[in-house]
């Protein structure tokens, strides 16, 4: 776990397919817009000339495509990049995407987002075959083995579709190969967003329609569950759909709505912004609290305060002071580290709580540490009575599909009671909104949700 506090999903991918030569300014803008979903590392493929130029590494964007770096690269038509953030593999260069794989009769490269279940098992097999891995993440399988069954397929789509239906977890991936054709896959449960935009010039695909406004595109549409798109000098020339059976009980992570995804995105039909402020809404109906003001925990839990606020009545607050230089606490990759982030990111303001009965709105408890420190924060600023409410449910279980969830051992809401947190915290109440509330606040998704770690 990288935090004491938060939880993180592995990564930001984006894809570029134009008309003229500015793919790589796009997708840097794009992954900077994206830079939220993973600050482990960075990286940037171009297609030019029959060949793929990657450069990558570790740190933000803005860190490892200096102004220098950046220029280094050809002009071209055609793109992809990825932020990294790690659940499988440690935080280095060879773990960071995209990952370029070259075969017998050509080169890709590929960003992933999400996690493979049975990576363990795909790499063996693709080491008996004679494939050799220089990283430790399941996205380098994942390049290796759709590498490999291009060369069985002798065909770059249908090689791609054999080797998508092998692939068992959550997926959503950008492929660039070296003659251009750039690919945008999404798993069949469709548990990591993918969605596509479009402006006179081309087509880009991106974990988030947020990207698209700022690199100049218009939203065009979310890539279905189960979809291979085939993009070709601008345009969507192809597109095929997974026959695979799925779970019914799975569907897109919730926790996109709650906390990963950034306001101005529209995932699968739903603003991010209005699913959070519908939390708090429900969390007021659900778990009133005589209380004098509202305030949010930044960045996601101000949203939901926002809601919360509305359906109180009470006034809303900006209880904090954020240090925006700090940085997400989770990013750190050390305990020493983490904590002394959190001490530094986040302080009351007391002008705005002294004296003050506040509801405290945030968007999830892991271990409590940090929670604990918030509420302490906020009584040392004068509070007088601190009611925490949450828009995500008590997380009980780990996941296996990319969000990084801690050890259940060490989740809170797996050992204690609700009346055991909130003393543990030193809330003077606690409430969680309820999965029902939850699914209820998200209602305008398009798709079934994943709700298993509740």
């Amino acid at each position: 776990m990288k935090t004491d506090r938060k939880i993180n999903e592995e990564c930001a991918v984006l894809g570029v397919s134009l008309k003229n030569n500015e793919a790589v300014g796009i997708t840097y803008n794009g992954l900077l817009t994206l830079q939220h979903r993973g600050q482990e590392g960075a990286g940037i493929a171009v297609v030019a000339q029959g060949n793929i130029i990657c450069k990558k590494d570790t740190g933000l964007v803005s860190e490892v495509f200096a102004k220098e770096s950046l220029a280094d690269f050809p002009s071209s038509k055609t793109a992809i990049g990825h932020t990294r953030y790690s659940t499988t593999g440690s935080s280095v260069r060879e773990n960071t995407g995209p990952f370029v794989t070259e075969y017998l009769t050509g080169r890709i490269a590929t960003a992933h987002n999400g996690n493979i279940t049975n990576a363990k098992d795909l790499r063996e097999m693709l080491e008996s075959c004679g494939l050799r891995f220089k990283a430790t993440s399941d996205s380098e399988v994942v390049a290796s083995l759709l590498a490999y069954r291009i060369v069985k397929e002798k065909d770059i789509f249908r090689g791609i579709e054999k080797a998508v239906g092998e692939l068992e977890g959550a997926f959503s991936l950008c492929i660039a190969t070296a003659d251009g054709h750039l690919f945008a896959v999404r798993d069949p449960h469709g548990f990591r967003p993918l969605c596509l935009g479009k402006n006179n010039n081309g087509i880009i695909a991106a974990s988030e329609s947020c990207a698209f406004e700022t690199c100049g595109f218009d939203f065009l549409r979310d890539v279905k569950p189960g979809e291979t798109v085939l993009i070709q000098k601008g345009e969507i020339v192809n597109s095929a759909h997974s026959a695979r059976e799925i779970n019914k009980d799975l569907g897109l992570c919730i926790f996109e709505y709650v906390y990963f995804a950034r306001p101005d995105s529209v995932i699968d039909g739903l603003s991010v912004y209005e699913a959070r402020c519908n939390m708090g809404k429900i969390l007021a109906e659900e778990h009133p609290a005589d209380a004098d003001i509202v305030c949010g925990v930044p960045d996601s839990g101000v949203d939901a305060a926002i809601g919360y606020a509305s359906a109180s009545g009470l006034p809303l607050v900006n209880g904090f002071v954020k240090n925006r230089y700090i940085g997400r606490s989770f990013i750190y990759p050390t305990q020493d580290m983490r904590s002394s982030a959190v001490r530094l990111k986040l302080n009351p303001l007391r002008a705005g709580v002294e004296g003050k009965r506040v509801v405290l709105v945030d968007d999830s408890i892991v271990r409590g540490t940090t929670s604990e420190k918030i509420v302490k924060s906020l009584k040392a600023a004068g509070a007088k009575e601190v009611h925490l409410r949450i828009s995500s449910p008590p997380f009980v279980y780990t996941c296996s599909y990319g969000t990084d969830i801690d050890n259940m051992e060490n989740l809170i809401a797996n050992r204690m009671s609700l009346d055991g947190i909130c003393r543990k915290l030193g809330a003077d109440s606690l409430g969680y909104i309820s999965i029902d509330g939850l699914k209820r606040a998200c209602g305008k998704c398009t798709l079934p949700f994943c709700t298993a770690c509740f």
